[in-house]
């Protein structure tokens, strides 16, 4: 690691409080809320510090006792907080957002109230200047693009300044059409895929946000002759039920023109989907990064943490580095296998 940057990677990204119903509990109906922690770049962090490398979050924060607690508990997964950003102001709130888990016929179901929270506020002034340098890469994605015209306006400039400083730009376009339209969306990511080197795109976004046309891979290969993106990932996840999927991705390599694949992991239980996409960011930076961007490990390493993922309850994955390795050869072996970790 260059002596000058501390981190591996840093985030920039809202911290959210999520509320769930125990189990398969209604929001309606139900009386008890479990308390955890989220948010898309957080739980980005929280993976690749799992891994083993240093990670940290850039994030604004209430000084009150709800914000205590989201800062005790991302410092648990070994996530910096050196660079949050605390909101002493008497309207200091956390986002929060409240989950309902589904079972077949019925979805899964998240409600937000999150608007106008601390986060919300923050401004480039805010942000120490030696960030900039302090990591070799930066991770962000549409959602926090799509939260309100300040944060937007700091967000792109921040990956332009970052990109200024010689540190690598990773970008999930992440949409959500409660937040932001895809004609807006796609407006406002195409003035910051100059700045992109890492990009994940899934299959559906890149048609019906950017209105690309042809393959997966077309597409895909398409990115990066228009921007001089270096690598492009898209998952592909098939969902059979709320509680069966099937998940799976493929890379591109612009420099070495190669895409990289494997089989997907076939009928994953599933137990908790929230995050899985993020824990596949997760694995895949941590593949780029530790192996010198061999895209081949970037791919075991983002599908295994992916589907692991969707297996445990809450926002965040909690897969150590000798887990995902576990998981990695299960997958490669074909032959029999022990039902039980022992």
């Amino acid at each position: 690691m260059d002596e000058k940057r501390n981190f591996d990677l840093l985030t920039l990204g809202q911290v959210l409080l999520r509320l769930s119903p125990p189990d398969n509990e209604r929001l309606v109906r139900g009386d008890t809320f479990v308390k955890q922690v989220g948010g898309a770049e957080l739980n980005v962090a929280v993976g690749v510090a799992l891994l083993g490398l240093h990670t940290g979050i850039i994030s604004k924060l209430p000084s009150h006792d709800m914000g205590s607690f989201l800062k005790s508990k991302i410092r648990s997964y070994g996530v910096s907080d050196d660079y949050f950003i605390y909101d002493t102001s008497p309207s200091a709130r956390v986002g929060i957002y409240y989950y309902e888990n589904g079972a077949y016929p019925r979805k899964p179901k998240v409600i937000y109230d999150r608007s106008n929270s601390s986060f919300y506020s923050l401004d480039i002034d805010e942000i120490p200047e030696h960030v900039y340098s302090a990591s070799r890469c930066f991770h962000t994605s549409g959602i926090t693009l799509a939260l309100s015209p300040q944060l937007r306006e700091t967000t792109m400039e921040m990956i332009r300044r970052f990109k200024a400083a010689g540190t690598l730009v990773s970008f999930d376009v992440n949409f959500r059409g409660n937040l932001w339209s895809g004609a807006e969306a796609k407006a406002c990511i195409e003035q910051i895929l100059p700045y992109v080197d890492i990009f994940f795109c899934s299959e559906d976004t890149a048609r019906l946000t950017f209105l690309k046309t042809g393959t997966a891979r077309e597409m895909m290969k398409s990115f990066t002759e228009e921007y001089p993106i270096s690598i492009v990932a898209s998952t592909q996840r098939v969902v059979h039920s709320p509680k069966r999927h099937t998940f799976g991705s493929v890379i591109y390599d612009a420099k070495k023109d190669t895409f990289f694949e494997e089989e997907p992991y076939q009928d994953i239980d599933v137990v908790d989907r929230i995050g899985s996409g993020d824990a596949y960011i997760s694995g895949a930076l941590y593949g780029l990064l530790a192996n010198d961007f061999d895209c081949s490990r970037a791919v075991q390493f983002g599908n295994a943490t992916s589907a692991v993922k969707n297996t445990i309850p809450g926002d965040l994955p909690s897969s150590n580095l000798e887990e995902i390795e576990t998981i990695i050869r299960a997958h490669n072996h074909k032959g029999p296998q022990s039902e039980m970790a022992r």
